[in-house]
C-alpha cells in the first residue's frame, strides 16, 4: 500500500504539534504550510510540510 500523500489539518496538527487554531489562522493570513482546498476540506501534502519545516532550520556554529 502506498504511503499517504495528503493529510488533513487535524493529522498535521497532531504530527507537527502545531495547534489547529494556529494552522487555521496561518491559512487565513496566507502563511505557514502550503495547503490544498477542495470545497470545504483542507489537505496538506506531507512532503511540502516537511520541506517548509526544513527551510526554517537555523544552523548554529559552536565556538
Amino acid at each position: 500500500m502506498p504511503e499517504k500523500k495528503y493529510w488533513t489539518e487535524i493529522e498535521i496538527s497532531q504530527v507537527t504539534s502545531v495547534p489547529l487554531k494556529t494552522l487555521r489562522q496561518e491559512r487565513y493570513l496566507k502563511k505557514g504550510f502550503p495547503f490544498i482546498k477542495r470545497g470545504r476540506r483542507v489537505y496538506y501534502d506531507m512532503e511540502q510540510v516537511l520541506l517548509t519545516m526544513e527551510a526554517g532550520i537555523v544552523k548554529t556554529v559552536r565556538n
